[in-house]
């Protein structure tokens, strides 16, 4: 190969190499140096270079970079560059916002267009959510190199200002809100990042904030369950004949009467029973072993042996047989009236006794592994709402209501005086023993949704809002699951008050 065509390869060669480094340099951004200076601001540490070092009207290439504090790069972050040339004269303030997309893990690269010479001021702004926001301000210029910084955050400096009657207001100096026209609030980082807020001493005699220690209390959980006065079931008694008639005159003409044992409640007249009466009387006459067996039909047809003895005294069969009452009670139900007709088997009368009731009430799912039978219950009548009546609980269902899912339960009460009268609404209260449980005031407990929040004192005037689990609670103290210890320090009163400030201030997941 010719001297000539060697230089000529080479200098190809060396034109290939510029071009290709120049495509590079302009589609994939900055090459980072060693010399690149991260700026601390805030949670971040921000490089930002533009290309040429120098800026000119037109196009310009502008990188910035985002590392958290442990040097790691921060990927998914929203960062914008915007730069302005103010108004001059009769020249209005330019704009000019850069285009910036995740070139690689924390390295954001754009271009940025200046429409003439001068001096550009350029703010970038860094956010990885609401609660990690930060602003840098620089001076830019197309009359010389670089860029300088004007301000920069510091960690513990205000993130934004926000309005406390429109938290959604958000400025980056202090001000006045838009909409209702009150001064706007700092928010400190650490107050986002940690959700914590300060409340100093004045402010806490103002708004009536008070302290607590959480401890481990005996704890008994009240269970409150509504029901009413019923029948005591085993004490019912059902009028019905085993075989066919009329009613004769009726004794027990009315729902409600009380009747006593033995007394008459109505006569019948039944052909069959007659024609057995007649029977027996003839057999005992005769004297023949065919008494015993017309005496044993006359007891298997319901009649009682003192009804058997009063038809030997009558000396013959009789058209109308007195029935009496097998017991004393109420007569709470009758289906009959005095010469309507009958068929064997129909209940005629029903008896109540009640010189003792029930009182039955329904428990819950939930509510019904805290109840046993035989513990200690108090009845309170709705009517008589002033006084309790001990009693002890009798009945658990050993199945559920499927229509609400409940389980019925029942206490036992004598009811001598007669007071209390079926169909009474009465409550049953009964009290469950939990043991030793880490226990605070209800009033602590701030409701959000699903969540639980209790405010922790942190001390130096620093509260913490603790999202917490509870479990049963009575009017006065509610049962901690997790999320604090006993012996942790918390507001007990004035929570509402706290809870608008640390939602205007924090924003914190919790909420």
């Amino acid at each position: 190969m010719s001297r000539s065509k060697m230089l000529g390869l080479v200098a190809f060669a060396v034109f290939l190499a510029v071009g290709t480094a120049f495509y590079w340099k302009k589609t994939a951004g900055l090459v980072v140096s060693d010399s690149v200076e991260f700026i601390p601001a805030g949670p971040f540490q921000i490089a930002v270079s533009v290309d040429p070092l120098q800026p000119r009207a037109g196009k310009n290439q502008i990188r910035i970079e985002v590392r958290d504090m442990e040097n790691r790069p921060v990927t998914g972050a929203e960062v914008r560059a915007v730069a302005e040339m103010p108004a001059m004269g009769a020249m209005p303030a330019m704009r000019a916002q850069a285009e910036v997309y995740e070139t690689s893990p924390g390295v954001f690269s754009g271009e940025i267009e200046l429409a003439m010479v001068g001096s550009w001021p350029m703010v970038v702004d860094v956010a990885t959510g609401h609660d990690r926001h930060v602003d840098l301000a620089f001076d830019m210029s197309t009359n010389r190199k670089g860029l300088r910084l004007k301000s920069a955050p510091e960690a513990s400096d205000t993130a934004y200002y926000t309005c406390a009657m429109h938290p959604s207001v958000r400025a980056a100096e202090p001000g006045t809100c838009p909409i209702c026209g009150m001064d706007l609030q700092p928010v400190s980082h650490d107050e986002l990042e940690s959700g914590s807020i300060v409340v100093d001493s004045g402010r806490r005699q103002a708004i009536g904030i008070k302290t607590g220690i959480v401890e481990r209390q005996p704890f008994t959980l009240p269970i409150h369950l509504h029901g009413q006065v019923t029948y005591d079931e085993t004490r019912l008694r059902d009028i019905s004949l085993r075989f066919d008639g009329w009613i004769g005159e009726l004794d027990a003409d009315f729902e409600g009467k009380q009747v006593e044992r033995g007394e008459v409640l109505f006569s019948v007249y039944s052909p069959e029973l007659l024609a057995v009466q007649d029977e027996y009387l003839k057999a005992r006459r005769r004297g023949d072993a065919l008494e015993k067996a017309a005496r044993r039909r006359l007891l298997l047809w319901g009649l009682s042996e003192e009804q058997i003895d009063w038809l030997v005294e009558q000396q013959k069969a009789q058209d109308y047989i007195p029935i009496f009452a097998p017991a004393g009670g109420v007569i709470i139900e009758r289906n009959i009236v005095a010469g309507s007709a009958f068929k064997k088997g129909d209940n005629l009368l029903r008896i109540a006794d009640l010189s003792q009731v029930w009182i039955e009430a329904h428990a819950y799912e939930d509510q019904l592994p805290l109840i046993e039978k035989g513990m200690p219950a108090k009845v309170r009548l709705t009517n008589v709402y002033h006084e309790e009546i001990p009693a002890t609980l009798t009945q658990i269902d050993p199945f559920l209501n499927h229509s609400n899912r409940s389980a019925r339960l029942r206490v036992t009460l004598p009811n001598t005086n007669g007071e209390l009268r079926p169909g009474l609404f009465a409550d049953i209260m009964l009290s469950a023993e939990l043991g030793n449980l880490l226990v605070v005031p209800r009033d602590s407990v701030l409701i959000s949704g699903k969540k639980r929040i209790v405010f922790r004192d942190l001390g130096q005037g620093r509260l913490e809002p603790v999202q917490v689990r509870t479990g049963y609670g009575d009017s006065e103290r509610i049962v901690i699951r997790s999320g604090l210890q006993a012996g942790d320090k918390i507001v007990t009163s004035g929570v509402f008050l706290i809870a608008a400030e640390s939602r205007l201030k924090s924003g914190v997941q919790q909420w």
